[in-house]
């Protein structure tokens, strides 16, 4: 009975090792991704306003609608 009850423990340690790696693991991947996520959002928001002025040819505002409004000469 001892010998089963040594037996579960070091597993149960064994186990419990494990799990703290995977948690450090998972706290670094998920610090990296909403890393990697701001950078897409800057980069999607840089390539839109490149992409879609705020102003017309006459200067005034307009909203941006996400399409682009071509003037026939």
């Amino acid at each position: 009975m001892e010998k089963e009850n040594v037996k579960l423990f070091l597993q149960n340690c064994c186990i419990m090792k494990q799990n703290e790696m995977l948690r450090k693991k998972a706290k670094r991947l998920n610090k990296e991704n909403r890393a990697l996520q701001a950078e897409w959002k800057k980069k999607l928001a840089r390539e839109s306003s490149n992409n879609n002025p705020n102003t017309d040819s006459e200067g005034s505002s307009s909203a941006s609608s996400g399409s682009t409004i071509v003037s026939k000469p």
